[in-house]
């Protein structure tokens, strides 16, 4: 028996054979926010079947969906879809630059690398909801704030995948027009482009799927579209209003997805 432990004991990783005073320390306070987030969010079960009632209360009230406005409601939707799309062009377009300052093999300078890895970092890390509040601030309300929200993120996204996409293009065609004295415009446009171009085009379809979602949320906080009606539905309790531009925003998104993946295989 002890000879079997011993055996299955030798056939773990090293990583497992015995624990590092940090690892317990990281499994300790991992515990601890768990616990603290179990109890600051007050889940318990009489909140969740008062909630389930409340559930019916909604549903109740939500059918059959109210078809009145739905003109407008799909006229939102269309803003909503442009507003992500212009987002994800412009987004896509800048983000190549961006991409080729960050990636190892085609940045000018070591400094510059890092700034622009640090760049494309911090725009990723804040959430484009909060890029939509700053957008609203500066220039108003309505898609523009959202247009623009988008484009950050859009940047932080395919930024990154973009850069780690041109360090795993082959030196070998790279350093071969640079040998021929060909412009680094002209190594973009022969070498890279054709290289990485099925990567960059999904990386772009995603961040299109991305975006029409995001631009949902954003239209709640005032960037237009189809947002200011759900929202706007959902203050006024008129869940059978609400409860159409939902489907509605469903038959977008899924219908993004699919345009989206058939483009991608296309490539690929």
């Amino acid at each position: 028996m002890n000879n079997k432990a011993e055996l299955n004991e030798e056939m773990l990783p090293a990583r497992y054979k015995k624990l590092s005073p940090f690892v317990w320390l990281g499994l300790v306070v991992f515990l601890a926010l768990f616990l603290h987030g179990m109890v600051i969010g007050e889940l318990t079960p009489e909140r969740m079947i008062r909630g389930i009632g409340r559930l019916n209360d909604f549903l109740h009230q939500a059918f059959p969906p109210k078809l009145d406005r739905l003109p407008n409601i799909l006229k939102a939707t269309l803003d909503t879809f442009e507003m992500a799309l212009v987002g994800t062009v412009f987004g896509a377009i800048l983000s190549l630059p961006a991409a080729l300052l960050a990636a190892k093999n085609t940045s000018p300078h070591p400094v510059v690398y890092y700034l622009a890895r640090f760049s494309i970092a911090f725009l990723r890390a804040v959430p484009d909801l909060v890029w939509g509040l700053i957008f609203l601030v500066i220039v108003g309300l309505g898609p523009g704030a959202g247009i623009l929200a988008i484009i950050v993120d859009v940047i932080s996204f395919c930024g990154r995948f973009f850069a780690e996409r041109i360090e795993e293009i082959e030196k070998g065609s790279i350093e071969a027009l640079r040998m021929t004295g060909v412009s680094s415009l002209g190594v973009v446009i022969g070498a890279i482009i054709p290289s990485a171009l099925p990567s960059f085009v999904a990386t772009t379809m995603f961040s299109l799927e991305s975006s029409v979602r995001s631009a949902v949320v954003l239209g709640v906080v005032g960037a237009g579209g189809v947002g200011v009606e759900l929202s706007t539905s959902m203050q006024l309790l008129r869940y059978d209003e609400a409860f159409t531009i939902i489907l509605v925003i469903f038959a977008a998104v899924i219908g993004t997805e699919r345009i989206s993946s058939i483009i991608r295989k296309s490539f690929i």
